[in-house]
């Protein structure tokens, strides 16, 4: 249970979660006008009568955004009908100039389809989440209110009426913050692999809604508490916090008023970041309340089978089947997996490339984790600006899967090679590291021995970690020792004493 008192709460309790995502696709103009979608261009500038919705100005429809939300519905396992159609959604709001929004009610473009996702209580179980629909429509604009200033001042930006939207309504599949979160790290994944949005939740490129209520268990008989929708949740963490809070804030409601789904209406809450609350806004209105009806000026849409098909012929391997191959072609861990697929396809292809060089997988995958991706993040770098090329990372984590260098030696030549556009053996010479001959070797470990009967000693009563002090003193003398190597030569000279 995602809170202490549901948790401890004397009936069994189960939170039922169903998100809508919202989603901008990155076309070029918006979805019925040749307006720009660039972001953060001067307010109300970006706009024309069409997406103003003034008289006699009439829609044309965007191919591409079309395009775009049958690539995402193939990959989201939907099924995209022979047909389907515009209709208008009609209320009444400052940001939405028209009175009323171009949208899909009873034919959308993507229908039945689901999302997998690995479950957080039980990492090698995976839960299915089912897509009820996705329909495309126009986004509308933004209102800013300013209450800082004392005037509780309110503008309207309207540069985003019209920004081809898409919204991906689940089904009330989820049943913790965790596994809601985990699907929208997984749609998030799937959405910008795919290329057809950068899901910029700071941008308004990517919003979420949550409808949320409890099915409690009173003697043996289910008890539905009445549907929340928590709108414009702006990142995957207030998600998670919100939902949260109002299981919680259900659970007491229902144990203080006892009311039910059949007692009271669907409601509209808002999300408070600063005081992490959820407060009420609204009733909720249903599909009668918004009088849907077929837009007049746009004729439906034919998607004939064989676009459709090669449509999907385009999507290439998702990122579920790329974790499951990089897993069994190269025998790295499920979380490395993971991590490395999240960066998206220039870091798969970069991992790929050094592994296969390399020869050693494990441990390509060890200096992705902790060097590769650390630098990238610190300079602002992505795959293709990282200076030290997949090929060359191969080569040098095959030196140390030689036994040709150690782990403290290797990031020295990593950081020759982040400053110098040269060869792992060209970094090499320049920084002086060259193989320790095996005689040599054991010469010095010799020394070590002769110079510290006390560690003889030790390891011969039981304390191998005792030889760990003559490492150090070895790389004093010969900085280019091997530790591993050192540490065997000691422990195999002392057994032959």
């Amino acid at each position: 249970m995602p809170t202490q008192r549901l948790a401890a709460n004397q009936h069994p309790v189960t939170v039922i979660i169903g998100l809508e995502v919202h989603v901008q696709l990155k076309t070029q103009t918006k979805l019925f006008c040749g307006c720009t979608t660039q972001f953060g261009m001067p307010a109300n500038s970006q706009v024309c009568p069409v997406c103003l919705g003034m008289p006699g100005a009439l829609p044309v429809m965007n191919r591409e955004a079309i395009k775009l939300s049958v690539r995402t519905g193939l990959a989201l396992n939907c099924d995209i009908p022979p047909l389907t159609k515009w209709d208008r959604k009609q209320y009444f709001y400052p940001d939405l100039p028209k009175g009323y929004q171009i949208s899909q009610f009873d034919l959308p473009i993507c229908a039945d389809g689901f999302v997998e996702i690995t479950d957080p209580e039980n990492p090698d179980e995976v839960r299915r989440i089912g897509i009820i629909r996705a329909h495309l429509e126009e986004d509308a604009g933004k209102s800013m209110h300013d209450e800082s200033s004392g005037v509780a001042e309110s503008k309207i930006d309207l540069n985003r009426c019209g920004t081809p939207l898409l919204e991906i309504v689940s089904q009330p599949d989820l049943r913790s913050a965790d596994e809601a979160k985990a699907y929208l790290n997984e749609l998030k994944l799937l959405l910008t692999h795919l290329g057809v949005s950068d899901c910029e939740m700071q941008q308004g490129s990517l919003r979420v809604d949550a409808n949320v209520n409890l099915h409690i268990d009173v003697d043996g008989k289910k008890v539905a508490t009445p549907i929340v929708e928590i709108k414009n949740l702006n990142s995957f963490r207030n998600v998670g916090r919100a939902l949260d809070y109002e299981a919680e804030r259900q659970l007491i409601a229902w144990e203080d008023d006892g009311l039910t789904i059949n007692d009271a209406p669907k409601r509209t809450f808002g999300w408070d970041d600063v005081n992490e609350r959820t407060f009420a806004q609204r009733e909720k209105e249903e599909s009668a309340d918004y009088r849907y009806f077929p837009d007049p000026d746009l004729l439906p849409v034919r998607l004939p089978r064989e676009w459709v098909e090669e449509i999907g012929q385009t999507l290439g391997e998702l990122p579920a089947a790329t974790r499951t191959r990089l897993q069994d072609q190269f025998g790295i861990k499920t979380y490395d997996a993971d991590v490395i697929v999240n960066q998206g396809p220039e870091v798969i292809e970069y991992f790929e490339t050094a592994a296969t060089r390399s020869g050693d997988a494990r441990k390509t995958s060890s200096w992705m984790m902790q060097d590769v991706m650390r630098t990238m993040k610190e300079r602002e770098l992505d795959a293709k600006s990282f200076p030290i090329p997949a090929e060359r990372l191969g080569d040098l984590v095959k030196q140390i899967a030689d036994g040709k260098l150690d782990n403290s030696r290797a990031r020295d030549v990593f950081e020759y090679l982040l400053q110098h556009d040269d060869s792992v053996d060209a970094a090499l010479a320049a920084l002086g590291i060259e193989a320790v001959d095996e005689d040599d070797l054991v010469d010095l470990c010799r020394e070590l021995l002769a110079e510290n009967p006390q560690v003889v000693a030790d390891v011969k009563g039981g304390k191998q970690q005792a030889v760990g002090a003559l490492i150090g003193k070895a790389r004093g003398k010969n900085p280019n020792a091997n530790p591993k190597v050192v540490r065997q030569t000691l422990l195999d000279l002392i057994a032959e004493m």
